[in-house]
């Protein structure tokens, strides 16, 4: 299974490496000479920010104080280097916030060059994001700014945004317009070659998706020359993984393999993690398809500790299953079903069902050929079942643009219709005061006249009122899970930005604790009776929330069958009482359903939040992966309990990093590390204290 090699069934793959690598080529413009030393360093950490982003991240964060006064074009190319390396190491939170300071900077300024970076930052962060809608407005945005600027590199680069989009959306001569408009634009430029490798490597992958491959073949020569005259291994290497991608489409293999080792040596040189992952997974994914399958498996388990490593789920799962496969493939049956339900698993968490489809059609013919034909019609089975599932999810959501599309219209109506009336009685207010100059001597006629206007006025004011009450009715909405009603994931993420903006202009956010819980055999629920009781069990767990917590508490549907509380003002001591509350709330009697019982209970993570590791201060984001893993804990030592953070040794910070502490959460609990409490949920045992693993 090759993540980035371009396939009917590979659109979100190629649409990442689109916006992954086709924008990085950009990343070197003209610096103004105001300070050479200064702009070299800059220009030199610039190259670094998307093929080695943590580096690049670290020395931009040095720079900082230096920056804040330095010239405009300085401070331009700054910000939109440092959002692009917090994009890379995802930090969406902060790259967003540094587009923004450059959009204010450049509108501040009327700089048109730094606000046409500013905006092709913000479409980046906005599409690893996943909104779409918001990344492509943003980048037709970006485009329409820097046509009104002279600067060619940024117009090259706000030309090959908007082409992205095109793409994205499936407009693909569109597409194709921009990207040959941004060739052009980039051969202008003589004193940078960047320009010109960004709009050839957008232009090859683009053809690739259209199935074009001598277009894609002469654009991919001009484009792996052009790299390599700029000497730079990172956009060498970009240009190498086009090579081997347009080698698989053409089944050159051998060549295809050639591009990739080469790419792999380039990427290991620079410090590329990210990079060399995907490079392993391709090799793996190469031998597979010629069927090595002992040389598929040396690459496929090469890939999966560097993706461990940089701890890239996505990879995780792509070099399990391709370790999965090419075990079967020498026959051996238990481990390569191992490894490939391990990859599924995490397909199933992330609820990426087109993918899931992809691998479970793979999982069946390695099956097939490995002579498990019991286990191969199994997977054929479960593939059915997730397609089913996809015609009805897309069924229902055709049934539900159309309601909302009805819905809208019904809106504009009433709007239109409020407007007419207020244009109505403009025109009657206006009607009034004449009558009113024109028999100002007469009393009783003025008194009358103003008797109407006072009721058209207040006529208009409600009518003004009842729109405004709609959107706020609309905004509300939109904040909302459609199944549980309860808060959904984007709008916690919007409370705890707005928490991080009061933290950082000195207000005073909330304190509690995140309390992180997953619903008890959910899947057997879903199996045995379907998915409508599913559903039952998700909103009656809803609506025991909101009773075991209390109004100022913010519970979200975090996903699937995991939800989410925001615990603010409760004493660290409470925490144990908090989840306590939670399990027993859930499980204080079985769910009816139909004619029978569903018997429901909820295993937590917990951290209090806020939380630092040594002097150094959590993010919100870090605070939830550890209630994950705390979460991980109480499934895997009999569910129903809770398993809690209260917070890190003195030891820990120097002994461990957080990274160590959160891939093995048990295993710091026994070195001291870390502060656990347990809780068991069954009301027999609330005396019994839940044994934690013996610590060594």
């Amino acid at each position: 299974m090759a993540f980035p090699v371009p396939s009917p069934s590979s659109t979100r793959s190629r649409a990442t490496i689109l916006r992954g690598c086709a924008v990085v080529l950009l990343l070197c413009p003209l610096l103004a000479r105001a300070d050479d030393a200064q702009a070299s360093r800059l220009r030199e950490v610039g190259r670094m920010a998307k093929f080695v982003p943590d580096v690049a991240s670290s020395r931009l964060r040095t720079m900082a104080w230096q920056m804040a006064g330095a010239p405009a074009p300085l401070r331009t190319d700054f910000l939109y280097y440092y959002s692009t390396a917090e994009r890379g190491i995802g930090d969406l939170t902060h790259a967003l916030d540094l587009a923004d300071q450059l959009i204010s900077f450049g509108r501040r300024n009327n700089d048109n060059v730094a606000l046409a970076k500013g905006l092709v930052a913000r479409a980046n962060a906005l599409y690893v994001r996943e909104d779409l809608a918001g990344s492509h407005a943003t980048a037709f945005e970006a485009e329409r700014v820097a046509g009104l600027t002279a600067d060619v590199p940024t117009k090259v680069l706000a030309t090959v945004a908007a082409g992205q989009s095109f793409e994205e959306q499936g407009d693909y001569p569109a597409a194709l317009a921009k990207f040959h408009a941004a060739v052009d634009l980039a051969r202008q430029v003589t004193t940078d070659a960047a320009p010109l490798a960004a709009a050839l490597h957008a232009l090859v992958l683009l053809y690739l998706n259209m199935g074009d491959l001598d277009k894609a073949a002469e654009a991919q020569q001009e484009s792996l020359a052009v790299a390599r005259r700029m000497a730079s291994p990172g956009h060498v290497a970009a240009a190498l993984g086009d090579e081997y991608a347009l080698a698989v489409e053409q089944k050159a293999f051998e060549r295809g393999r050639r591009a990739l080792f080469e790419e792999l040596g380039l990427e290991r040189g620079i410090g590329a993690r990210q990079m060399a992952v995907t490079t392993l997974v391709n090799l793996s994914d190469c031998y597979l398809k010629e069927g090595r399958f002992r040389d598929a498996q040396t690459y496929a388990a090469q890939a999966l500790d560097a993706a461990i490593d940089a701890r890239s789920n996505n990879d995780v799962a792509t070099a399990r299953v391709n370790l999965g496969q090419a075990l079967l493939g020498q026959g051996h049956l238990s481990e390569g079903k191992r490894q490939f339900e391990a990859g599924l698993a995490t397909y199933e968490k992330q609820g990426d069902k087109p993918e899931l489809l992809g691998v479970l059609r793979e999982y069946g013919r390695a099956l097939e050929h490995a002579g498990d034909y019991k286990g191969a019609v199994d997977a054929y089975n479960r593939e059915r079942r997730i397609s089913s599932e996809i015609f009805a999810e897309q069924r229902q959501k055709a049934v539900l643009e159309l309601q909302q599309k009805y819905e809208a219209e019904k809106k504009q109506r009433r709007i239109d219709a409020l407007r007419q009336e207020n244009r109505a009685a403009k025109a009657e207010l206006d009607n009034r005061r004449l009558q009113q100059r024109v028999w100002w001597l007469l009393a009783a006629a003025s008194a009358l006249a103003s008797v109407i206007v006072g009721m058209l006025y207040r006529k208009v004011r409600r009518a003004n009122a009842e729109l405004e009450e709609k959107n706020v009715q609309l905004k509300r909405q939109g904040a909302l899970d459609p199944l549980t009603l309860l808060y959904n994931r984007r709008h916690f993420q919007d409370v705890m930005a707005r928490a991080g903006d009061e933290r950082r202009t000195g207000g005073d956010a909330d304190a509690g604790a995140l309390f992180l819980l997953d619903v008890d055999h959910f899947k057997a629920i879903n199996d045995s009776l379907g998915h409508a009781a599913g559903d039952t069990v998700l909103t009656t767990v809803a609506q025991r929330l909101r009773v075991a917590l209390r109004d100022t508490d913010l519970i979200v549907r975090w996903g699937g069958e995991e939800f989410l509380a925001f615990v603010p003002a409760v004493a660290p001591g409470e925490l144990e009482e908090v989840a306590l509350r939670i399990m027993r709330g859930v499980s204080v009697q079985p769910i009816e359903y139909r004619h029978g019982v569903v018997p429901v209970s909820v295993s937590v993570g917990y951290a209090p939040l806020p939380l630092a590791f040594g002097t150094t201060p959590l993010t919100w984001e870090q605070v939830v992966n550890l209630a994950d893993m705390a979460l991980y804990l109480a499934k895997s030592h009999g569910r129903n309990c809770a398993y809690g953070i209260r917070g890190f040794s003195a030891a820990a910070a120097v002994a461990a990093s957080l990274d160590a502490i959160e891939r093995n959460l048990e295993q710091a609990w026994r070195a001291g590390w870390v502060d656990l409490a347990a809780v068991r949920g069954d009301a027999s045992d609330a005396d019994m204290p839940l044994p934690l693993p013996a610590q060594a």
